[in-house]
Order: structure tokens, then sequence, then C-alpha cells
């Protein structure tokens, strides 16, 4: 797929990169665990080099993905490929031995401690976006933050930064009050804010698409009986398929399924040309822990996107399923 410029930031990247949250493994937070669930880390370490070696060179992670088990995993992966593209996330402070979330430090000097600690785990100098991890900051807040990121940037620490918040309002206030040049989206062809592509594109704002095989449920690999691993956050958050919304996920998606699938494609490699159809500038970041689900993602490129009239098509389906 052709390079896309990810908005004011200047950064190149090509149409799919890969996310590192559920190869850094589960990590305790308020009651609860977060992640996908135990890792492999040898198997996760072979998914990375596979990722490289087919060309992937974009990849999010954040530092409290494992607590730093994913920042360090990536950055033994990355250090004979210069070329790699990092987007980073800080704002929580946590341990490493068991790994859990303590805290949120947005201070200068948390700051500061947090991107040193990145910059150690991926063994870079600089890290290409930096990202505010916290969604429920007031924005007052994080437009102190985005003074803090701009000393970063003069020092040539970071090249860009972000703010992950999905409030249209907040989004439009933040950027045009800062120098923001990207923004990570929650989006996939059953949930999430197209109208946030639409922002994104007047302000100029690179678009990560984040979530976009829904947890993996856009993979058809989770189906009703399906046992989640104990440490899995998908249990904290309650997921039923049988009932709910997660239950109501799957029958829309058994009724696209073979609109996503065509030519082809997997149903994971069909939610991916979706995205890339409702706008080509956009970047969608799924998640691995296997060699085969890299090379599953990664082949989506070669299908490319999916053509307009099917896209239409889903669109009739799924409003047709929605006023039921």
């Amino acid at each position: 797929m052709e390079p896309r410029i990810l908005g004011r930031s200047g950064i190149a990247v090509d149409g799919m990169g890969l996310g590192c949250w559920a190869i850094g493994g589960p990590f305790w937070d308020r009651g609860g665990y977060m992640g996908y669930g135990t890792v492999d880390s040898a198997e996760a370490k072979r998914a990375l080099q596979c990722a490289l070696e087919l060309g992937i060179r974009f990849f999010d992670v954040a530092g409290v993905y494992g607590c730093g088990q994913a920042e360090t995993l990536l950055g033994e992966a990355i250090k004979a490929y210069p070329d790699v593209i990092i987007a980073a996330k800080f704002g929580y402070i946590f341990s490493q031995d068991p790994p859990a979330v303590i805290g949120k430090d947005i201070s200068q000097k948390g700051i500061q401690t947090a991107l040193e600690q990145s910059l150690k785990h991926l063994q870079r100098e600089y890290i290409d976006i930096y990202q505010l991890h916290l969604f429920d900051l007031p924005l007052e807040q994080a437009l102190e933050v985005s003074a803090i990121l701009d000393g970063f940037q003069q020092q040539g620490l970071i090249r860009a930064y972000s703010w992950c918040n999905e409030q249209a309002t907040t989004i439009e206030q933040f950027a045009r009050a800062s120098h923001a040049s990207v923004i990570p989206i929650l989006l996939n062809v059953l949930e999430g804010n197209k109208d946030l592509l639409t922002l994104c594109e007047t302000l100029e704002l690179g678009m990560i698409i984040r979530r976009p095989l829904g947890m993996g449920l856009l993979t058809g690999k989770i189906q009703v009986g399906h046992v989640f691993d104990s440490q899995d956050m998908r249990i904290r958050f309650k997921w039923n398929l049988e009932h709910g919304k997660q239950a109501q996920q799957l029958e829309q998606l058994q009724s696209i399924q073979e609109l996503l699938t065509q030519g082809g494609r997997t149903l994971a490699q069909g939610a991916l040309a979706w995205l890339w159809a409702i706008n080509p500038n956009i970047v969608p970041i799924p998640g691995f822990k296997t060699v085969k689900q890299v090379e599953e993602n990664v082949a989506a490129m070669q299908f490319g996107a999916l053509p307009a009239v099917t896209l239409l098509e889903i669109e009739q389906i799924l409003k047709g399923a929605n006023a039921k």
C-alpha cells in the first residue's frame, strides 16, 4: 500500500502498523487484570521478527502494556531496524514485579521519567509519536502537558505528540491550542465514531485507528462458548457472547461476513479492508500475539480496500440491523 503522511507531523508510514498491547501480557489495575491474557514471550519475539521481515515499520506501544514488557520486547526486536516508527504512550506509573498500575503522573518530572524509561526499554534516542494516555484528563491539564511535550520536541526527544481522547469537541480544542499532530481513534466496522475522521481531515491530524478488530471479535475466532484466559481483560469487562453487546455484534458480523470475506479475505482482513475503504489516510494498528496473526494482518495489505459498492452494502445491512 502507498505510504501516507500522519497529518501535520510530517511522519510517513505504511498503510498499517501493529499494536503491541497483547504481547505485554496481563497486568493488574484497580481490582482487575488488563491485557489479553498470558503471552508466550518466545512466540511474541518470533512474531515481532516476522513483522519486521514482512516490512512492518510502524508499532504502537505503551509503557503500561505489561508494565514495561511490551516496550522491552519491541526494543530488542528493532535494534537492527533504525527506520522503525514508534508511537509510545505515557501517563500511568507502575511496578514491574508484580506488573501493576500504581497511579498516574503528568508532572514535568513524571513525564520526563516516563520518557527516559521508554527510551531505555525501546533502545532508542527519541520517540516518533508520544501519546498522552489518560483519556479522562481535563482539557486544561492536557494543555499543560502539551507545553511540556513542546519542550521535548525542541530537544529532539520526540518528533510529534497526541492525546488519547475520543471527544470530538475536546480533541478540536486541544489540537487548535497545541502542536498535537496525530489522534488515536477507536473505530471498526461495528463501532466507533466516523465523524472524528472528518475532524482530523479538517485539522490535518494523522489518524491511528485503535481496536480495528474489535478486541478480537472481528477475527471470527471468538464464538459462543469461547473460554477466555483467566487473566484476560475481556472477563473483567464482562464480555457475554450469548447476551448483550457482544452477542449482538456477533449477529451483525454474521450478516456482513460474506461481504467482508469477498475475494478470498479472512474476516480480519475484511475488517481492515473496510477501514481503508472509508478513508485512505488512516492507519489501523491491529494487535497480535503470534506469527500466524502477524502474517494474516500483514497479508490484508495485499488485498487493499473494499470496493465502494461493498462499503455501501455493509452500511445498509448494519443500518437495518440497528433499526430492529
